[in-house]
C-alpha cells in the first residue's frame, strides 16, 4: 500500500512538471514578442551595426531576454518536455546551454560598445553588475557541468553525487540573470513616461519574465521531486 502510495505520488508530480513546463513555453513565447514589440515599437529597432546608439543598444535587451534567459530556461526544461532518452537530452541541455552562453557574451558586447558610442562609463549600474555575474558564473557552471557529466574517467558515484548541486547552481545563475533583466527594465522604465503605453509594457514584460522564472524553477522542484520523493 505504501509502495502504491508512492507511486502514485511520483506519477502526480510528473504530470504536474509537465503541465508547468508547457506553461512556461507559453510565457516563453509571450515574453519573447513582449520584448520584440518594445524595442521595435517604442525604442527604434534593433541593428548593432547602427549609427544611432540606442539601436545599438536595443540589440542587449533583445539578445539577453531571447537569447540567454529565455534559452536558459529552455534547457533546463528539456529533461521534462524533450521526449529522448536521458543522454539526448543532455546533449541538447548542453548545447541549448552553449549557444544560450555565445548569445549572452554578444549581448554583452552590444551593450559595451552602445556605451562607447554613447561615451558613457562602463559597469556603473547594479544591473551591470548583476548581469556580469550571471553570465561569468553561467560559464563556469558550464564548464564544472561539461568537466564533470562529459569528460571520460568521471567516476559514476562523482557524477551522482554532483547532479542535486549542478542543478540548484544551474538554478541560482539562472534566477541571478532573471534578477539581472528585472533591475534593466526597471532602468529603462525611468525614461518612459509614467503610466503611458511604453511604461507599462516594459511593466508587463518584466512580469512575464518573471513568471516565467518562476515557472521554470518550479519545473525543476517537481522533477526532482518525482525522482527523489
Amino acid at each position: 500500500m505504501a509502495i502504491g502510495g508512492i507511486i502514485g505520488s511520483h506519477q502526480r508530480h510528473s504530470v504536474v512538471a509537465s503541465r508547468v513546463a508547457m506553461f512556461a513555453h507559453l510565457l516563453f513565447l509571450v515574453t519573447a514578442v513582449l520584448m520584440l514589440v518594445w524595442l521595435l515599437r517604442f525604442r527604434g529597432g534593433i541593428n548593432i551595426q547602427s549609427e544611432d546608439p540606442d539601436q545599438i543598444f536595443n540589440v542587449h535587451p533583445f539578445v539577453m531576454s531571447w537569447g540567454f534567459i529565455l534559452l536558459i530556461g529552455e534547457a533546463i526544461l528539456v529533461y521534462t518536455t524533450v521526449p529522448m532518452n536521458h543522454r539526448a537530452q543532455k546533449m541538447v541541455h548542453m548545447l541549448v546551454h552553449m549557444v544560450a552562453f555565445i548569445l549572452g557574451v554578444f549581448g554583452v558586447y552590444a551593450a559595451f560598445k552602445f556605451h562607447n558610442a554613447a561615451v558613457a562609463p562602463d559597469l556603473v549600474s547594479l544591473h551591470s553588475w548583476i548581469g556580469i555575474g550571471a553570465i561569468s558564473l553561467f560559464a563556469l557552471q558550464w564548464l564544472i557541468g561539461f568537466a564533470v557529466f562529459w569528460m571520460p574517467g568521471t567516476h559514476d558515484h562523482v557524477r551522482a553525487a554532483a547532479v542535486p548541486l549542478h542543478v540548484a547552481g544551474g538554478l541560482a545563475v539562472f534566477l541571478l540573470a532573471v534578477c539581472a533583466a528585472q533591475t534593466g527594465l526597471v532602468q529603462k522604465s525611468a525614461s518612459a513616461t509614467p503610466g503611458g503605453t511604453e511604461a507599462n509594457l516594459i511593466n508587463v514584460t518584466g512580469v512575464f519574465i518573471l513568471l516565467y522564472g518562476a515557472t521554470v524553477a518550479a519545473t525543476v522542484v517537481l522533477r526532482m521531486a518525482t525522482r527523489h520523493g
